[in-house]
């Protein structure tokens, strides 16, 4: 007869067995990433609304901005803690002095994150090359026309982590666009997102 000592040691060992292997499979999904240097790689979309600083032409014209904006994005980190990221942005098409401003561009953010159980709290700062174009009212000598070229970008974010590869996010950002006849504005952006981890 099998004594109650054996079987605790085979199912000791079964464990360990079953921890190992599942160690391992976390690991081996840990290290995966589409940039190189980098693992525990992810991709994510958030959506979210944006606030455009532009003129608004003054009272009698409208002032509204975008329903949605987009954030399209796919990073990976170096340790546990600094990683980078990449992504593409559309902000919307904002109401503005009797016409539009629209914006759009790409980024490149170095990454910190603070893992606390299930729980990430991330920051981000970088740069973005974007694109604008601006159309108005004539009388509300609001400049019109197409620009482009480097702003700065930061932003701060929490995650939640439901399973092995899956995270919610809640993000707010702030890019500098070029717009024509007036430099440099800034846009935000408040969003919610998911983000799958390979």
């Amino acid at each position: 007869m099998t004594s109650p000592i054996h079987c605790l040691r085979v199912a000791t060992v079964a464990a360990l067995a079953v921890s190992a292997a599942l160690a391992a499979n976390a690991q081996q999904r840990s290290t995966a990433s589409v940039l190189p240097y980098t693992q525990q790689g992810y991709i994510g979309l958030n959506l979210g609304a944006a606030d455009y600083s532009t003129r608004c032409g003054g009272s009698a014209f409208s002032c509204n901005n975008p329903d949605v904006a987009l954030h399209l994005y796919t990073g990976g980190m170096f340790n546990e803690w600094l990683g980078i990221e990449f992504g593409y942005l559309n902000t919307g098409s904002a109401d503005r002095a009797g016409g539009r401003a629209k914006a759009q561009g790409v980024n490149a953010s170095l990454l910190a994150r603070v893992p606390i159980g299930p729980i990430q709290l991330f920051a981000k700062g970088g740069t973005t090359y974007g694109r604008t174009r601006v159309s108005s009212d004539p009388l509300s000598g609001v400049p019109t026309g197409k620009a482009s070229g480097w702003g700065g970008s930061y932003g701060a974010g929490v995650g939640y982590d439901f399973g092995a590869n899956s995270t919610v996010v809640a993000e707010w950002n702030r890019t500098e666009y070029r717009f024509a006849g007036v430099g440099r504005k800034p846009v935000q952006t408040t969003s919610l997102g998911y983000v799958y981890r390979f």
